[in-house]
């Protein structure tokens, strides 16, 4: 039988595309482009948001 994994959210900050490749406009000597890797910084690489924390209340008072 299949494992079923858990649907993790996916990240808002970068919709699910963490990774991307920006051009500088400059090449490289064998004629290819200058790439720079850009990662997102919230979910850091995995496309993937971390489930919110559960609130804790805490009795104060009497």
């Amino acid at each position: 039988m299949p494992v079923r994994l858990p649907n993790r959210p996916v990240c808002h900050h970068c919709d699910g595309f963490p990774v991307v490749s920006v051009t500088t406009g400059a090449r490289h000597l064998d004629g290819s482009r200058a790439l720079l890797r850009v990662v997102c910084s919230v979910c850091d690489g995995t496309g993937h948001a971390l489930p919110r924390p559960v609130s804790v209340l805490v009795p104060a008072g009497r």
